[in-house]
């Protein structure tokens, strides 16, 4: 694993534009797609990440089989009592959903690939792993390979959930000054199109109840089964979060309510507790000390790198601000990051159905926020 200096292509600013990717440069003028370098991989090394991948994933079932059976685990996820039902009902029932997510990973191509969480409710930087670098590579490299099938792979998946949705989508997103969230959710309704689903849009602000308390959008329609870009501890905070809950039989949701269990950062305490010797997890705890003097501290429920603490040996090395200072921390061994010379890459390995399906790699600090840049890779030898 090396990290590679390149020069841009001229004019790629437009070249992303046409292919979605309008956010491409910060406010501050930096470029957040950064394709003035890029990462090189061996096939072994990218074999060794999969591995790592569909290996953890796996161990995230055994989780998920675990909590669903204890309402105390449940409840330490902060999951309310009023969605415990549900979440085991969809947990077993085997419903519709996309599986998908993306792991985080630290790493250096030595040792083994180390988890740092598990971002698999709304998760986004997906336009740029899954299309924007491949594009990328077949202009500048087009020799290599890369480790790039999530398009490929959630059309598949749309395509084999399409009879269960009756060919009808709703896709729904928060109204983010940014742009990061209306982009990543018009890249997987294209996906849904692609495979051959009626799709229709609207915010989240937009999802009501009818007269008989049903699913239904701005216009009064009944929605059926939606896709939204919105986490599940937000909805189910909402005033509207119990109606929505008791409606999931006849309205799917996408993600399901199930990946409460998965995306709270508690469940990596559960995890190395289940499996203390695993090579691809760090020792985790949610008590203060447990994993050694040098931790990371970051909220169970956060966003972007808010509010995360790095400490070495007792001594702070990074802190980051935010609005998560009351959530309750998850302490996780510190692993030591390597800076290829721009910065500390983190390695966003994706999973569709079980199923390796392409990384995308983001540079930043000590603390991975959202000023962080995308760079792309290649696999060569």
């Amino acid at each position: 694993m090396q990290r590679r200096t390149i020069a841009p292509r001229p004019g790629w600013q437009r070249i992303v534009e046409e292919q979605g990717l309008i956010w491409h440069t910060g406010d501050d003028g930096q470029p957040y797609w950064d394709e003035s370098g890029c990462y090189v991989f061996t096939l072994a090394e990218i074999e060794q990440l999969e591995a790592a991948t569909e290996a953890v994933y796996d161990l995230f079932l055994k989780a998920g089989d675990r909590i669903v059976k204890d309402a105390a685990l449940l409840s330490s996820l902060g999951i309310p009592d009023f969605c415990h039902a549900a979440i085991r009902s969809e947990w077993k029932g085997d419903r519709p959903a996309l599986d998908y997510g993306r792991f985080d990973f630290g790493w250096d191509g030595t040792g083994e690939p180390k988890l740092f969480e598990f971002n698999c409710d709304t998760p986004t930087a997906m336009l740029e792993a899954g299309a924007i670098q491949w594009d990328w590579k077949e202009q500048c490299f087009p020799q290599a390979d890369q480790f790039t099938s999530l398009h490929d792979k959630l059309v598949e998946r749309w395509r084999f959930m399409a009879p269960d949705l009756s060919g009808r989508i709703w896709f729904a997103h928060a109204d983010d000054a940014s742009g990061e969230d209306t982009l990543t959710t018009t890249y997987m309704r294209d996906l849904a199109e692609q495979a051959g689903l009626e799709t229709r849009g609207l915010l989240i602000d937009e999802i009501g109840l009818d007269a008989a308390g049903r699913i239904v959008d701005g216009q009064d329609h009944l929605i059926t089964a939606i896709f939204k870009l919105y986490p599940w501890e937000w909805i189910v905070a909402e005033e509207f979060g119990p109606a929505i809950v008791r409606n999931l039989p006849t309205t799917l949701w996408i993600e399901p309510i199930w990946k409460m269990l998965w995306s709270n950062k508690a469940v990596l305490a559960l995890l190395h507790d289940m499996f203390p010797r695993h090579p691809n997890l760090l020792p985790a705890s949610l008590e203060p000390g447990k994993v050694g003097p040098s931790y990371v501290a970051k909220p169970i429920l956060a966003r972007e790198g808010a509010n995360i603490e790095l400490v070495r040996d007792g001594q702070v090395l990074a802190q980051s601000e935010g609005g998560y200072q009351a959530v309750p921390r998850v302490y996780q061994q510190l692993y030591p990051l390597r800076d290829f010379g721009r910065g500390y890459p983190v390695l966003g390995s994706w999973v569709v159905g079980g199923e390796a399906a392409g990384l995308g790699i983001r540079e930043d600090g000590l603390i991975t926020g959202n000023r962080a840049r995308f760079v792309p890779h290649i696999i060569e030898g």
